[in-house]
Order: structure tokens, then C-alpha cells, then sequence
């Protein structure tokens, strides 16, 4: 993979797609096809080139279901794509003056003057073990790494959830045979790549300045836990994501030899600040959460990086509003407007809209939260583009629809909530099925507001569906939500399909019933 000094590699596969067409006209033939699947995609000339020049080494999930759709049959990766998992997160700087989220992730390696060799090709495995060959003329410290995703001609090369080694396979079987999902999400995260802090204080301690090979490591830290929360979610995660946290700020304490390495240090750590935030968020563990939250507020202030407080504040507002703040939630999601609002991504400004509007509705201000929602929409229906943030990858229809749900069923109005809760499940069946945690949410939504619309035997129905996910996925926040749905329903257990469904509740281990 390229270096901080190296050029992207052209896409020469998406060039000879384009064949004799202009890029001008080729990105007119994606925004039809677009159309034609009901996506809106702000395709032009530009971003043609920048996929082929090799800027752009894997599209966001909207122009792959385009580019799929146009080319039946290819795999992201026949169209000379990187694996997703290589760029999930805010990946790399492609070059000192590149803008954060456009660059490449780093190579898996040691510091300078040590070459390493793994059994692992896969971000996700977990049981491999990576044996490092030293060539080093003088001591220095060493920090185990990622082994990345091959880049080869494999089909499933762009789906990060496919790509697994034997090893890794065997070791989730067994794993899901004796029932413990939060032994596979913790096994995948394995030593997550960061040699706790201590090499950060020993490059401290001798003089030593941190370089390519850990800044990427905290970069491809940040990458894996996005890719096992969207999958697991964030219960056997959360305490074995600390350590590599620690070990960045460490890093930061060290510091580095050039301003734009210092720059995505401190992005790197912060966004990993904010990704550990959400894992404790997601938990339950709130107050860790708002500590994590502002510590990665308190890196972009000293950074200056008005994109990581957006995020920071993004995060922030979600979690006040999970914890009973709405007025703070409603303040923390208009600061992160502020620092969003000359990024250029309408779909940011999009999210923090529907932040505030779950504020607003947490306050019982029904008009508050209409012109939020309204504004919303609105924003969201300019499309994506370029500026958007690589962690928004999760935002899309199904997302839109989910939190407006949780809006009207703040505001009491439950058959609103079950209609836009329905539309984010089947949406994010239909478009993401590798974000199972959000499935998961989505339907839970579905059922309690079912439940309090009077409907006990469709909330049955979508509680089940809820019940078979929570074999893959471990969410305090899922399940106290079906807990609660479960409390809403024992009036009705004679309706059809209650019984069932509070039995199958009931026998789920203390841990997951809450």
C-alpha cells in the first residue's frame, strides 16, 4: 500500500469500463442508473477522474449498489476497488495537503528498519498469530500491527464481513456452537494491533519520534472496531477497544516529527476516542461515554480539526438525548452544525439536524422538532458527495427513517414511529445487511412502538425477528428495548404470537434479557 509519499495507483479496471465514453458522459450514465434503482448520487466528471486516478479506493455504499447495478455480475473488486475494510474509518491522508477521510491506510509494519511477515491476511481474524522477522541495526521499539486485506481478484474482496482466513471461520463456528456472540466480536477484535502504551513510552523515553507505522496503527484501530460494531455491536467490545485508546494518547504524548503527522495523530486518536465513546454509548456505560466524547472534543480543539468536533458534537448529542439531557442534546447537536456547516457534506448536517430534532422531542416541542426533521430531509435529499465523512458510511435511508421514528415515539406518537421504524428495517435489509446491528435496532424500535400502538401481535412478530438477531449481536441498548417491550406486552399475552414471544424472551441468559 502507498505511503505518505506515494501517488495513488490509477484505477486502470473502472477506466476500460468507461471505454469511449467522456467522463463527463460516463457519470451521466451513472446518475441514470442511479434513477433507475431509486438512488441519488451527485456523480459528475470530477469524481470520475478521482476513481480513476486511484483517490477514490472504494465508494461509498450508494455508488456501489450504482455500480453494481451497471455492471451485473462484477464485484466491487472487477471494478479495481480496495476492500472496504482498508478504508472504513477516516482513513489515511493520501498525501501532506490531502484533506482527511481521501488517503490510504498505512502498511502493516513495525518502525523503521523492521520488516514483518504475518499468518494472517484478514483485519477480521482473530486467532492468528503474526510472527515478525527483525532485520534492525540499532534498538528500537516495535508495535505488533494489522495484517491488511489482500487486494486480489477474490469476489468478497469488498465485502469486509467475507473476508476471513480458515482459521478465522473455524474459530466463529465454534464460537456461535456454544452461544457466545460476544466471544466472537472480542476473538475478531483479538490484539487489536496497539502494544498497549508501553512502546509509546519507551519511543518517548529514548528520544524517539512516532512515524508512519503507528499512526497507521491507530488508523487501522479505528477501521476495525467501526467494522465489528456494525456487525456485533458494541457489548463484547467495548473493554478490549481501552487499550489501543490508551496507547494513542500515549502516542500523542510523544510526538511526532512533522506538522501533517502530527495532524493525523491527532485525528486518528480522536476519532478513536469517539468510536470507544460509542462503544461504552451503545453498552450503556454513559458516563464513560460523555468522557470519551470529551476527550475526543477536547483533541480537536487542540488540533484545530473542526471535522472531529462535528463528530465529537454529533455524538455527544446522541448520547444526552439517550441519557435524559434533551436540552443539551439540543446544544450539543447546533455547536456541531457550526463546525460542520463550511465542510461541505449536506449529509452531516443532515445527522445533526435529526440530533437536534431528538432534543426537540425529548422537550415535548412537537414544532421544534418538525422544522429539524423538515430541515432534515431536505438536506439529506442534496445527496452525498465527496465531503462527507468516511464514518458516515451508516448513514443512509434506513438511518433517516430510524431516528425520525425514535422522534415520534419520544412524542407519544407511536403508529407515526411504527410506520418510518417498519421503513428502517426494511430499507436496511434491503440496502445494508451487513450492518446487523442496525437491523436489530431497527426492528426493536418496530416492536415496543407496535406494542404501544395496540398492536400485540405484530410487536410479537417483529420481537422474534429481534430475538434471532441477538445471537449475532450484543447490544445493551437492543436489549433493554425489547426488555421493555416484553413489560408493554404481558397484558396482552393471550393475543397471538405474545405467548411465544415473551417465552423466547424469557429464556434468553440474564445478560442479554437485561
Amino acid at each position: 500500500m502507498a505511503s505518505s509519499t506515494q501517488s495513488p495507483r490509477p484505477n486502470l479496471a473502472f477506466r476500460q469500463l468507461r471505454g469511449q465514453r467522456s467522463p463527463g458522459e460516463f457519470a451521466a450514465a451513472v446518475r441514470r442508473a442511479a434513477r433507475e434503482i431509486g438512488e441519488r448520487v451527485s456523480c459528475d466528471a470530477r469524481y470520475v477522474g478521482r476513481v480513476e486516478a486511484g483517490e477514490i479506493r472504494c465508494p461509498n455504499y450508494a455508488y456501489e449498489r450504482v455500480f453494481l447495478h451497471m455492471f451485473p455480475g462484477r464485484t466491487l473488486a472487477d471494478l479495481g476497488f480496495a476492500p472496504r475494510a482498508q478504508v472504513r474509518g477516516r482513513g489515511a491522508r493520501a498525501g501532506t495537503g490531502a484533506p482527511h477521510g481521501h488517503g490510504t491506510p498505512r502498511s502493516t509494519r513495525s518502525t523503521t528498519g523492521t520488516t514483518s511477515t504475518s499468518t494472517s491476511t484478514s483485519t477480521s481474524t482473530s486467532t492468528s498469530t503474526s510472527t515478525s522477522t527483525s532485520t534492525t541495526k540499532t534498538p528500537h521499539t516495535t508495535i505488533q500491527l494489522y495484517e491488511s486485506h489482500p487486494s486480489g481478484s477474490d469476489p468478497r474482496a469488498c465485502d469486509p464481513y467475507a473476508i476471513q482466513t480458515h482459521e478465522e471461520s473455524d474459530v466463529q463456528r465454534r464460537a456461535f456452537m456454544t452461544g457466545s456472540t460476544a466471544t466472537v466480536a472480542t476473538a475478531s477484535l483479538g490484539p487489536i494491533g496497539l502494544a498497549l502504551s508501553a512502546p509509546a513510552e519507551a519511543a518517548a523515553r529514548r528520544g524517539r519520534r512516532i512515524g508512519e507505522a503507528e499512526i497507521g496503527a491507530v488508523e487501522e484501530a479505528v477501521r476495525k472496531i467501526r467494522l465489528l460494531d456494525d456487525r456485533h455491536g458494541a457489548d463484547g467490545l467495548y473493554r478490549r477497544a481501552a487499550a489501543p485508546l490508551r496507547t494513542a494518547y500515549a502516542l500523542l504524548d510523544a510526538g511526532t516529527t512533522r506538522q501533517s503527522a502530527s495532524e493525523r495523530l491527532h485525528a486518528g486518536a480522536g476519532e478513536l476516542a469517539i468510536s470507544v465513546g460509542w462503544l461504552a454509548h451503545d453498552s450503556g456505560r454513559f458516563d464513560d461515554a460523555r468522557s470519551h466524547y470529551a476527550e475526543a472534543l477536547a483533541t480537536a480543539r487542540v488540533s484545530g480539526d473542526s471535522a472531529l468536533e462535528a463528530h465529537a458534537f454529533c455524538n455527544t448529542a446522541f448520547l444526552a438525548r439517550d441519557a435524559g439531557r434533551p436540552r443539551e442534546a439540543v446544544r450539543a447537536a447546533q455547536a456541531g452544525t457550526s463546525a460542520a456547516r463550511h465542510g461541505g457534506s449536506h449529509r452531516l448536517l443532515s445527522l445533526l439536524a435529526l440530533r437536534e430534532a431528538g432534543g426537540w422531542a425529548g422537550l415535548g416541542d412537537r414544532a421544534g422538532c418538525e422544522q429539524s426533521l423538515a430541515r432534515a430531509h431536505a438536506l439529506f435529499d442534496s445527496g452525498p458527495s465527496d465531503a462527507d465523512p468516511e464514518w458516515m458510511s451508516f448513514y443512509g435511508p434506513a438511518e433517516l427513517e430510524g431516528l425520525e421514528a425514535q422522534c415520534w415515539s419520544a412524542l407519544g406518537e407511536w403508529e407515526r414511529a411504527a410506520r418510518h421504524a417498519r421503513r428502517a428495517a426494511a430499507t436496511a435489509s434491503a440496502q445494508t445487511p451487513q450492518f446487523t446491528r442496525n437491523i436489530a435496532l431497527y426492528t426493536a424500535e418496530l416492536a415496543d412502538d407496535l406494542a404501544r400502538a395496540g398492536c400485540p401481535d405484530e410487536a410479537a412478530t417483529a420481537g422474534l425477528r429481534v430475538l434471532a438477531l441477538l445471537y449475532e449481536v450484543q447490544s445493551s441498548r437492543i436489549q433493554s428495548m425489547l426488555a421493555t417491550t416484553a413489560r408493554v406486552l404481558l397484558p396482552h399475552r393471550r393475543a397471538s404470537g405474545v405467548a411465544g414471544f415473551l417465552e423466547r424472551h424469557a429464556a434468553l441468559p440474564l445478560a442479554q434479557a437485561v
